[in-house]
């Protein structure tokens, strides 16, 4: 039977260094601890608290003051032996690593130090998206007839069908999941959402963007393949930023056409877009990042809150996809798509402006801050990646090695590199640009460096 003597005597033992400890015993020092606040907490009816109130901590540390003892140390140790009540008069007690921890961060930061912190990513999902959920139910609910199921069952039918884990999402997240983003709801109660009609009062403000499936095409390969359309719009002017069809969607697909959006129209300060896998990639938010640009998300299910890009869709298929087109790759469909925009679109009274687009779009050209295309801002739209410089100043990169454009042995560096070539990377550190790095040559290090004789 353990009691509090015991494990005081097997914390002491587990002081001792010895080899096979694992073997001897099943617990760890850790649970050790945690065993023995659990029995102190029991018989001396102290609680023992794990996050307390500033209040609590204040007393704490001003019992140190007055706490004999010739060292810090000395005093917290004796503090730590004391009992102190909170603001509900309820006895806690705190052992002296923990009183110390307190005091070290009150010398260094000042009593805004003691207030408790809630955690960064309180109220987030950090083991599925929203998005899979969604999927999942897709999959489930054609197993159920008429409507014939609850939460529960299409939940334990997500479980067997292996779209859903049950490490993932708990039985209760699920169903925390499917009441907050209404992932059981129909469309048209979605569609009935209240909502407001918004314009931005000046261009660049915010651009909205989304992915429409468009017509078939050849891949060249003799195979017919949906391109996508992957558009930006102004939410002021109404102008269509960029707009290209590739032959998939994915995040160097993204990357490419907002390149062209930036080059073409400048860089906006925030941008609307949905929940797709692309939209929330880790380059995307690296270059919004790098631009200054907030990256907005619509709700999930909600394609309604993108009402601009969604219309300009609309517009796309009426009066472009209704004409016979060229679709033999997917470079001639783009060069009938950007003559229909700059030659139509762009050119045309817009209903709700009552002027062309290009044309309000002109009205805030010195607002507009624009991007020039060179190498420099090329390296906004490059990936980043930490890597580890070893002795000989070099680091691996996609399989290859280079080196650091200057002496930073031993230190991780983060390292910007084109994801297409893989040929450009620079590196930077804590922030700084340090420079290009180089491919690494073998032969060229080993030629000795030549010196220049002083003739008399």
């Amino acid at each position: 039977m353990w009691n509090i003597s015991s494990i005081i005597n097997y914390e002491k033992h587990l002081e001792q260094p010895q080899i096979d400890r694992q073997q001897q015993t099943s617990l760890s020092p850790r649970h050790v601890s945690a065993l023995f606040l659990w029995l102190l907490s029991i018989n001396t009816g102290v609680s023992i608290v794990k996050r307390s109130s500033p209040y609590l901590k204040m007393r704490v540390l001003g019992a140190i003051e007055h706490a004999p003892g010739t060292t810090i140390k000395a005093r917290i140790q004796h503090v730590s032996t004391m009992i102190f009540k909170d603001e509900d008069q309820a006895p806690h007690t705190f052992t002296w690593r923990t009183i110390q921890t307190w005091y070290s961060h009150y010398q260094k930061h000042g009593v805004t130090s003691l207030h408790n912190k809630q955690r960064a990513d309180k109220g987030r999902l950090r083991k599925i998206a929203p998005e899979e959920v969604a999927e999942a139910i897709a999959a489930a609910l054609p197993h159920f007839h008429n409507n014939g199921y609850n939460i529960a069952a299409l939940y334990q039918k997500c479980i067997e069908m292996g779209t859903l884990r049950r490490e993932k999402v708990a039985p209760n997240t699920f169903r925390r999941i499917v009441s907050e983003y209404e992932l059981l709801k129909s469309e048209d109660k979605l569609k009935s959402k209240k909502r407001l009609a918004f314009a931005k009062a000046h261009a660049n403000e915010m651009w909205q963007a989304d992915t429409m499936m468009g017509p078939y095409i050849d891949n060249g390969k003799g195979k017919k393949v949906q391109a996508k359309l992957i558009a930006f719009i102004d939410d002021a002017s109404r102008v269509c930023c960029h707009g290209e069809f590739f032959a998939s969607e994915n995040t160097e697909s993204l990357i490419k056409a907002l390149r062209g959006a930036l080059y073409k129209r400048g860089v906006p300060r925030s941008m609307y877009v949905d929940n797709g896998s692309i939209y929330t990639s880790l380059e995307i938010t690296q270059i919004c990042a790098r631009l200054g640009t907030l990256l907005c998300h619509a709700p999930v299910r909600d394609g309604a809150a993108k009402g601009k890009v969604e219309r300009f869709f609309r517009t796309v298929r009426m009066n472009f996809l209704t004409r016979k087109l060229d679709l033999s790759s997917v470079a001639v469909l783009n060069r009938q798509f950007t003559d229909w925009v700059e030659g139509e679109y762009h050119a045309r009274e817009h209903s709700v402006l009552r002027m062309k687009p290009i044309d309000r779009f002109g009205l805030d050209l010195s607002r507009i801050v624009y991007l020039t295309p060179n190498d420099v801002n090329d390296e906004l739209f490059f990936v980043q990646q930490t890597r580890c410089v070893i002795a000989d100043n070099t680091f691996s990169l996609k399989g290859k090695r280079f080196e650091a454009p200057r002496d930073l042995r031993s230190k991780k560096v983060q390292v910007r590199f084109d994801r297409r070539s893989g040929k450009r990377a620079v590196v930077y550190y804590k922030g700084d640009r340090m420079g290009e790095a180089k491919l690494l040559d073998f032969e060229a290090n080993d030629r000795p460096a030549k010196r220049t004789e002083v003739v008399s």
